[in-house]
């Protein structure tokens, strides 16, 4: 049973508060973008009453954003997930100035966020009249260690396959309007996951639609199927790969978006059991 200590009731003073949140559902193209980021969080920072010291952000490749604004009272850093619309974000302060409900607004409002969690809220450095305290109060549970590797979650929820659907933004048109090249496309990633082919790809145009007009394409392998649609209104690959034997998501999604030229993705994946 989880159980919140509760010898802090007469603890009189923090070094500093720690607070950190949860953005979901997020606009995936704002995540992807280091300098909309920083602007959001610098606006943000000042917004809450803090002093603004200085601000970097990073953009990591095929697609992601870290970056840390260093306030006068501490600091607010962030990591991005494009691919999930997701972004976590971590606000500290050893001051009494900082709003922190001015301050998460701001970044929801900024990142288009449709649900946001604060997950934790800490004191920190926590001092007594004998001091600083050793025993933080714990209020969550600690008991649970998630997986952070595809193939362990594969493996110990014994799941008979896996289901990797991406979406893959800003493609550039020309690779996208080519049969050719969706087949070489097939065959290179089929060999990158270790994927056996069955039969001929099979890449089919459909076009009465304006809207959904554009190549679609099925390739059989050995564990199950590679599937796929290539919009032309939008320069957007939709894929899908099923297999009973594991791949890692990431690496179809990041072998695709560089392969299509193309400028971020989103990634969505199910255990089938």
């Amino acid at each position: 049973m989880m159980r919140c200590l509760d010898n802090h009731k007469n603890k009189d003073y923090a070094l500093g508060k720690h607070l950190t949140i949860e953005f979901y559902d997020c606009d995936s193209l704002l995540l992807a973008d280091p300098d909309y980021m920083e602007q959001v969080f610098v606006a943000a920072a000042k917004a809450s009453g803090a002093t603004v010291i200085k601000a970097d952000f990073h953009n990591f490749e095929p697609q992601g954003v870290s970056g840390v604004v260093i306030i006068a009272e501490s600091h607010f850093s962030v990591h991005a997930w494009p691919e999930h619309d997701y972004a976590a974000v971590d606000i500290f302060t050893c001051g009494e100035s900082i709003n922190f409900e001015v301050a998460v607004e701001a970044i929801k409002k900024g990142l288009k966020s449709a649900n946001t969690i604060v997950s934790s809220s800490m004191n920190r450095g926590v001092i007594s009249n004998n001091g600083l305290e050793r025993e933080v109060p714990v209020c969550e549970d600690r008991t649970h260690a998630y997986s952070m590797s595809w193939e362990k979650r594969f493996e110990d929820s014994h799941a008979w396959g896996l289901l990797a659907s991406v979406d893959i933004y800003s493609c550039n048109p020309a690779i996208i309007r080519d049969a050719k090249l969706i087949k070489q496309f097939v065959r290179e990633l089929c060999v990158k996951i270790d994927m056996k082919r069955y039969e001929d790809c099979v890449v089919v145009n459909f076009g009465e639609d304006e809207r959904v007009a554009g190549f679609s394409m099925t390739q059989l392998i050995e564990t199950s199927l590679i599937s796929g649609h290539f919009a032309n209104c939008s320069n957007t690959a939709y894929l899908d790969i099923f297999s009973c034997k594991f791949f890692d998501p990431r690496e179809v999604a990041e072998f695709a978006i560089s392969f299509f030229e193309a400028a971020h993705y989103r990634l969505q994946v199910a255990l089938r059991r």
